[in-house]
């Protein structure tokens, strides 16, 4: 895994082998993060990174200024992984939580200026995940949320959908909440 860009910027970890994530590619998490940078400044904001895998997105949005990230992983071998990366960046600003995604929506009490969500493509109810997201509060007013997706999901019809994005095999839908 590679950080890409920021103060944590360049920095490569070995991915234990037995991680069942689907990460995002880094042309594709490269290109996502271009995307965001012109839309927004992150310097300070807080984030959320659903279904968090490796944490490189995570990560990535703590080098690039967010003041707090929140990433969720249910699966121990992941979560471990972004425990210990934090722990050997000192990335103060993560809080890796081990936990189902859904529970956490239902309790988050906090809102975020950013959501990122990753799911694994073949989890039931995948396409009803950007409702879900939406509908729970988490997303500060006039926050963005990030659905990263296969080609065969379309959620353009969705409000709030602003853009869409491909990269290879990498789409992402993204949303603008106001």
């Amino acid at each position: 895994m590679r950080i890409i860009s920021g103060k944590y910027g360049r920095r490569r970890f070995d991915v234990p082998t037995n991680i069942t994530a689907r990460p995002t590619t880094d042309f594709a998490r490269e290109n996502i993060f271009n995307v965001l940078s012109n839309m927004i400044d992150m310097d300070g904001m807080t984030a959320l990174d659903l279904f968090a895998g490796t944490g490189a997105v995570t990560f990535e949005f703590a080098s690039r200024g967010c003041r707090r990230v929140v990433a969720v992983e249910n699966y121990p071998v992941q979560y471990k992984f972004i425990c210990k990366v934090a722990e050997q960046l000192k990335a103060d600003e993560v809080l890796p939580v081990r936990g189902d995604v859904f529970k956490y929506l239902q309790n988050a009490g906090e809102k975020f200026d950013i959501v990122f969500a990753d799911p694994p493509y073949d989890l039931p109810g995948f396409n009803e995940i950007p409702r879900k997201v939406i509908d729970s509060g988490v997303i500060a007013p006039g926050g963005v949320f990030i659905m990263e997706h296969p080609s065969t999901s379309d959620f353009s019809s969705i409000p709030g959908a602003i853009d869409h994005r491909r990269y290879g095999s990498v789409n992402f839908t993204i949303f603008k909440i106001e």
